[in-house]
């Protein structure tokens, strides 16, 4: 798995746990369902995430890493 698709497969966990909270315990979850949506915003925008620094660390490599182009 890449780091890409960790940060993929980690907000859509992310928002589908918080929207099971939020209808199970308290609709204040769903602040949280906003933050991952806004955080995936901002990451769009800015090519960066917290998410990616620490799948990094934890040893997941980029997408691009080992691929050679084809011409």
């Amino acid at each position: 798995m890449t780091v890409e698709q960790g940060v993929r497969f980690l907000a859509g966990a992310l928002i589908l746990i918080s929207l099971a909270l939020g209808h199970t315990y308290s609709p204040y979850w769903y602040f949280f369902t906003a933050f991952v949506g806004l955080n995936l915003f901002q990451s769009a925008l800015t090519n960066w995430c917290p998410a990616m620094w620490v799948l990094r660390k934890l040893g997941m490599k980029d997408a691009s890493c080992g691929l050679e182009r084809k011409n």
